[in-house]
């Protein structure tokens, strides 16, 4: 089984969801949870782990499946005099082995260790790192994904889940 986590961030509350699925092609779930939980803490620059990670392992605890990959939203390495990436620190707080890929939308100047690929007819590209497997499979992973834009179909549906605009 495979995951893919999203967190969406309101005043108020924050809301973790998690998209289930099977194989690399899958179009649609094969299960999927949203939790409300209350606000998340400040953002701080280059410790964005402490913002996410108790979002992401709550959703995660939701399910009884260990995960043999799991996708996120953003970088698993940072540059060594930063720290460790959020991908990092999941891989790290799981209590069983695992392969996290981070897609990352945007450049950050701390990240390292990533592949930039492009999808479908798209200019922009996403920005892939991995902990647990090679980072050039990781890339090769979420080029097979089904879309054919940008950002792959499950993991606009985790969005959309997060922002509670999925049923």
């Amino acid at each position: 089984m495979k995951a893919i986590l999203d967190v969406y961030y309101e005043k108020e509350s924050s809301h973790a969801s998690c998209v289930v699925f099977k194989d690399w092609q899958d179009i649609t779930p094969f299960d999927f949870a949203r939790l409300t939980l209350p606000a998340a803490l400040d953002y701080h620059p280059g410790r964005f782990y402490e913002r996410e990670l108790p979002y992401l392992i709550a959703v995660l605890n939701e399910f009884i499946y260990r995960f043999n990959t799991i996708i996120i939203d953003g970088y698993v390495y940072l540059k060594r005099d930063v720290g460790k990436g959020l991908g990092t620190h999941l891989f790290e707080s799981l209590p069983y082995p695992v392969s996290i890929i981070g897609v990352a939308k945007n450049p950050l100047k701390i990240a390292d260790s990533f592949i930039a690929i492009t999808r479908g007819a798209s200019k922009r590209p996403l920005f892939i790192s991995a902990i647990g497997c090679p980072v050039e499979d990781a890339a090769n992973y979420i080029l097979s994904m089904h879309g054919r834009y940008r950002i792959p179909t499950l993991l606009k549906v985790a969005d959309k889940l997060a922002r509670g605009l999925y049923r």
